[in-house]
C-alpha cells in the first residue's frame, strides 16, 4: 500500500530556516523509510534568468537507494528528467542540484518533485515564492563566497552550486582498472555561521565529497573525502589553493555521473545559511 504525503512548503529546510510546522512523513530508521525532496529555495543566476536549488533527505541511515527516472522519480510538468539523482545517500543532502526555470514562470506556476520509495510517496512543489530567494554566491555580512573548482589545472572555473548534466566534463573508463578525479580548489578561507564567534572547532579550508549521482552498477571510490593538499598561491590570489584525487571503481559498464560536493569552512548547508559551497558532476563511459 502506498502512502502520500505532500509537502506543501520546502521538502525539509528552505532559506536556512527549519520548517517545523510542515507534516514530516516518518523519524529516521535503518531501513524502509521514505525520501523526500529539499527545496533551498530559488535564486537570481546573474545573466537573466532562474534556478531552484535543490536537495533531499533520505530518512533511512543505512539504505543508499536507487530510483530510476520515470514514475517514482518524476519532475513535472516537462519532465520526468530535469537532471535530478536516481542513487540516493543517506541522510541531508543539501542543495546538489538546480533546476532551470523557464522565463516565462509566474508565481504561480510551480514544478512538483514526486519520489515513490519503500511503497511510500512524497511530493514538494517547486516555485517562485519570494519568501525563498536565496543568494548560493555570496553570504553578504562576511562576504563570504563559494570555492571555485577545477577539473583540469588550468581548466574553466565552477563555482556555487550549479552543477548541471549539460555543462559536466566527460571521462572514460573501464571495469580493469580504476579511474583517477583530480579537483583543484581555490577558497577565500572565509565562513559562515551566523554570528561573529570564530569557529570552535578547527576544520579545513574545504572539504570534498564525491558520490554516485546516476549509474547502472556500484561505484566504490577509495576515498570519497580525499584530502586536500595545500598548493602554493595560484594566479587568483585566493587564500587558500589545494588538490585532492580520488579513485573510483565501477561494478558493471555503462554510463554513470559522479558528483562532487565542496563546502567551505560554514560546513554542510552553509553553516544555516544558502551560502557557501559549490557543486560538480562528471559523466564517465565505463568499458568493460
Amino acid at each position: 500500500m502506498k502512502r502520500l504525503v505532500i509537502l506543501c512548503a520546502a521538502g525539509a529546510i528552505a532559506g536556512g530556516v527549519l520548517l517545523w510546522g510542515q507534516q514530516i512523513p516518518e523519524p529516521r530508521k535503518q531501513f524502509g523509510a521514505s525520501v523526500t525532496g529539499a527545496f533551498e529555495g530559488w535564486f537570481n543566476t546573474g545573466d537573466g534568468r532562474r534556478s531552484f536549488l535543490v536537495g533531499y533527505f533520505n530518512r533511512n541511515t543505512q539504505q543508499e537507494l536507487e530510483i530510476p527516472i520515470g514514475p517514482n522519480n518524476q519532475i513535472e510538468p516537462g519532465g520526468p528528467d530535469m537532471g535530478q539523482p536516481t542513487h540516493f545517500l543517506p541522510g541531508r543532502q543539501w542543495g546538489i542540484f538546480v533546476v532551470p526555470v523557464p522565463k516565462d514562470f509566474t508565481p504561480q506556476d510551480k514544478f512538483t518533485w514526486t519520489l515513490l520509495v519503500n511503497g511510500q510517496v512524497t511530493m514538494i512543489p517547486l516555485r517562485l515564492n519570494p519568501d525563498y530567494v536565496i543568494s548560493p554566491f555570496s553570504e553578504i555580512a562576511v562576504n563570504n563566497t563559494p570555492p571555485v573548482i577545477r577539473f583540469e589545472e588550468n581548466g574553466p572555473r565552477i563555482q556555487g552550486p550549479g552543477a548541471t548534466l549539460d555543462r559536466a566534463p566527460a571521462r572514460t573508463a573501464s571495469l580493469s582498472a580504476p579511474l583517477a578525479l583530480t579537483l583543484w580548489v581555490a577558497d577565500d578561507m572565509k565562513y559562515t555561521t551566523g554570528t561573529s564567534a570564530p569557529l570552535t572547532t578547527p576544520r579545513p579550508p574545504v572539504a570534498l565529497t564525491w558520490s554516485k549521482y546516476r549509474g547502472p552498477g556500484a561505484v566504490t571510490f577509495d576515498k570519497a573525502r580525499p584530502n586536500v593538499e595545500k598548493l602554493p598561491p595560484g594566479s587568483d590570489s585566493a587564500a587558500f589553493n589545494g588538490k585532492a584525487t580520488t579513485n573510483v571503481k565501477f561494478s558493471e559498464p555503462g554510463d554513470y555521473v559522479l558528483h562532487v560536493t565542496v563546502n567551505d569552512y560554514s560546513g554542510d548547508g552553509g553553516g544555516g545559511f544558502q551560502c557557501c559551497w559549490t557543486t560538480g558532476l562528471v559523466k564517465v563511459s565505463v568499458k568493460p
